[in-house]
């Protein structure tokens, strides 16, 4: 069995989705450039954010600071034809033991390192990290993670992006094979004790080098126990839940996986990568280039209720490129491509394919107005009001008397379907002067607003659609006065507010 005690992490900017799958790709061809050497064995590529930088391992070379099984950090900067320079050492990174990038930062100021640095004599199994401080990496500081004991030779670790999670490969408490996945993660500046990934992606045999996709819902790892083309396939499974939780992993395939020893699989841009020895007794890295799908467009058009506040309206979701399969949020809450049994209103969709790409829209559902029996109209009345105030007297209250009886009919109306009225309003004042309001034509204006604003203020709660208050005219009117205000009879009659329907 070929292993290595490496694993990776990257910041990957193609989405991968719970629909995680490969689009269309390029035949696998081994990196461009000299990376990949005769006499060494090159794995486990790591890309700066912008894949211009490239950290690997080399195995089995002379210039490596060990014996010649040591691994040590090499980088090779990409080129205008996409090939990668003469490979460096990275000398401030390597001591005489097995050294290997584990992750970087999104903005490439740190960078996660297998095992703690420990002198000259030794270093202790686990991880650490360093800055990069003007162009150059600090000396690596050791990382604590809570009840993290590793027992074995084979073990690794991959930071994710967001920093926050770390999945590490080794055998620890409840493994069920020769190598589980486990997770720890970040709370403040404490990493937890690793948590056992879940039975779903961890087997009888080992699970190594995983790689966590930048949505965080795909997990890419290599397994010789869930069966495939060799030695060890690279799988992939999606997250379902909490960290334990996983979908049953899927093969990525014989044009991807050999029969003999594939892993540390990785993606940069519209390239995946990875480590394979299906040609040679020692690996090199492979890569492909990602056909991605056509942008996700789309398109609705609706039909509308056929009744009166009917319920049976739709809206047709036309798909016009994007990769399939599609999920679908209504704002009604209904996850079907074409929405039915609609009411009138706005409705929006978001389509999700199965690149991740989010693309949404709206469309309004129209209804046709309310049919009226003409019977029915026929048989609504329109009423009349009409009250005379005493002297000065400008309001009256609609829960008493005749005014009360006149808007309790009009609501009558209302009940049985009539769908609008409209009430004019005409007040009066009398010729008699007046102290309090100043003039006889602001008296009949206060006498129009008042009944203006309590008919609204009775009418808003139900039928504020369906009600229409006019102030038709205010006058003054009546005879002359001859300093004979107590004459009721001569003045009373043009000291009104009338109210007509229509």
């Amino acid at each position: 069995m070929k292993k290595t005690t490496l694993l990776y992490v990257m910041a990957a900017s193609f989405s991968w989705t719970a629909n995680a799958q490969f689009w269309d790709y390029s035949e696998p061809v081994k990196l461009k450039g000299t990376i990949n050497s005769v006499e060494s064995e090159e794995s486990i590529p790591v890309f700066s954010k912008d894949s211009s930088t490239l950290y690997f391992v080399r195995t089995f070379n002379k210039a490596n600071k060990g014996d010649a099984n040591d691994q040590d950090i090499w980088k090779s900067t990409k080129q205008d034809d996409e090939s990668y320079s003469a490979s460096e050492r990275i000398k401030s990174l390597n001591n005489k033991f097995n050294n290997a990038v584990v992750g970087l930062s999104s903005d490439g100021s740190s960078m996660y390192l297998l095992n703690a640095y420990d002198g000259k004599k030794d270093q202790t199994k686990g991880i650490s990290f360093s800055k990069n401080e003007r162009g150059n990496w600090s000396v690596p500081e050791p990382m604590v993670i809570e009840g993290l004991d590793i027992d074995g030779d084979f073990y690794g670790f991959h930071v994710n992006e967001k920093e926050d999670a770390i999945i590490i490969s080794y055998k620890g408490p409840g493994t069920k094979g020769e190598e589980d996945l486990y997770v720890s993660t970040k709370s403040g500046e404490k990493w937890s004790s690793p948590v056992h990934m879940g039975t779903a992606i961890n087997s009888s045999g080992f699970e190594i080098s995983p790689f966590l996709s930048k949505s965080q819902d795909t997990l890419f790892f290599s397994s010789n126990g869930f069966g495939g083309e060799g030695d060890a396939d690279i799988f992939y499974s999606v997250k379902q839940g909490g960290w334990s939780d996983w979908s049953a992993p899927k093969n990525l395939g014989s044009r991807i996986n050999s029969p003999k020893f594939d892993a540390y699989f990785s993606y940069s841009g519209k390239q995946a990568y990875w480590s394979s020895n299906r040609d040679d007794e020692r690996s090199d890295i492979y890569f492909i280039e990602i056909f991605m799908p056509p942008p996700l467009e789309i398109e609705c058009s609706s039909l509308p209720a056929t009744i009166y506040k009917g319920a049976d309206g739709s809206i047709d979701l036309m798909i016009q490129s994007g990769a399939a399969p599609y999920t679908f949020l209504w704002s009604n809450g209904a996850i079907t491509e074409d929405a039915l049994e609609l009411s009138k209103g706005e409705y929006s969709v978001t389509v999700t394919d199965a690149a991740g790409q989010v693309s949404s829209t709206s469309c309004f559902v129209e209804e046709p107005p309310m049919l009226i029996d003409p019977v029915l109209v026929l048989d609504y009345e329109n009423y009349e009001f009409k009250h005379n105030f005493g002297y000065n007297k400008n309001k009256l209250s609609v829960s008493k008397g005749e005014l009360r009886k006149f808007v309790r009919s009009i609501e009558k109306d209302f009940k049985k379907g009539r769908a609008k009225v409209t009430i004019r309003i005409v007040s009066s004042a009398s010729q008699v002067p007046t102290a309090t309001f100043g003039t006889n034509e602001k008296l009949a204006k206060v006498r129009a607003e008042n009944m203006k604003y309590d008919l609204m203020s009775y009418f808003k709660k139900k039928y504020a659609d369906q009600i229409n208050i006019v102030v038709e005219k205010t006058v003054v009117g009546g005879p002359t006065y001859e300093e004979d205000a107590a004459n009721k009879d001569k003045y009373f009659p043009f000291q009104f507010v009338e109210l007509v329907t229509e």
